[in-house]
């Protein structure tokens, strides 16, 4: 185990330089000057190069690489140039509000996902598995803004049900909670419902029904356990997001998370928050994949980590 683990965080080494490479060059090579960007099409020479010394954008692509590469290992970010203050301190404010938002709609879906998915399992062929089938197939095939800008109109504007936009209390995430959860409902009901299934028609289940154990306890212990490595692997794929933010939901509720600040820094033209947020959900998804690794040795004492 410890050896894998290892062997794992050196992989990290190599694809974390090339994550930042291909940051840096995008951001800071193909993007162009971010002076001209930032400062528009009038700015004076003299403003144009007190803005790239003031932020390092003077200094030759291979120093400003080394640097960023330097001030990346200790922890810094940059200066973000809509706030005029270090990137990170940026990034702290959002991950509150992001979190908030993100992990309710992940744990909730999930939750309401299995149950609805466990019932089709339980019933299969049957009038509800039908009906839930249905009812999945409609919200995946509802667009995503759909579900906002009705949310917003009905429950919130028309039957004043919930706030329409802020961030000044637990209430006021209830509503995109709601819409998110609704919103991935039919994707993660047919994927949960296509795992179960997968495993409810092999031997060791009608073993287990011919020795006698009732069709719950097959269900909850024996078939879910084993669906769990796709369903562990679906979940893990999300879990990077939860830091970075929903870009929809905060962007149309005025939540100051961390999607929102991306949103605003792409308009304002502030890449050093931009580029932050690449670099840090790169990194994120790395540990993500190697803790869904382990976990699949967890849950299925077949998996051997080598």
């Amino acid at each position: 185990m410890l050896k894998y683990i290892g062997k794992r965080l050196l992989e990290v080494i190599p694809t974390t330089f090339g994550i930042i490479l291909l940051t840096f060059v995008l951001f800071n090579v193909v993007g162009g000057s971010p002076a001209q960007v930032i400062l528009g099409k009038n700015a004076t020479a003299e403003s144009i190069a007190a803005f790239n010394h003031k932020y390092g954008y003077d200094l030759p692509l291979p120093k400003q690489f080394v640097k960023f590469c330097t001030d990346l290992a200790k922890g810094d970010f940059g200066v973000s140039t809509e706030a005029d203050e270090p990137v990170l301190d940026v990034l702290k404010r959002g991950v509150g509000p992001s979190l908030s938002l993100t992990v309710p709609i992940l744990a909730g879906g999930t939750v309401v996902g299995l149950m609805l998915a466990m019932l089709c399992a339980a019933g299969r062929g049957g009038k509800l598995d039908r009906a839930v089938l249905i009812g999945s197939t409609v919200l995946m095939s509802v667009n995503y803004v759909v579900w906002v800008l009705a949310g917003q109109f009905i429950l919130a504007f028309k039957m004043g049900l919930f706030p329409v936009w802020g961030y000044e209390s637990a209430f006021y995430l209830v509503l995109p909670v709601i819409i998110g959860i609704i919103s991935s409902l039919g994707v993660d009901v047919r994927f949960f419902r296509t795992a179960i299934l997968d495993e409810i028609y092999k031997p060791y289940v009608r073993t287990a029904r011919m020795k006698g154990l009732s069709e719950a306890r097959v269900l909850f212990v024996h078939v879910l356990r084993n669906s769990l490595i796709p369903i562990v692997t679906y979940i893990s794929l999300a879990i990077p997001y939860l830091f970075t933010g929903s870009l929809m939901l905060e962007s149309f509720f005025g939540i100051p998370g961390l999607g929102n600040v991306s949103i605003n820094a792409i308009h304002s033209s502030d890449m050093a928050v931009v580029r932050a947020v690449v670099v840090l959900g790169a990194l994120l998804y790395q540990g993500v994949n190697l803790v869904t690794d382990l976990l699949y040795a967890w849950l299925d004492p077949r998996v051997r980590l080598g």
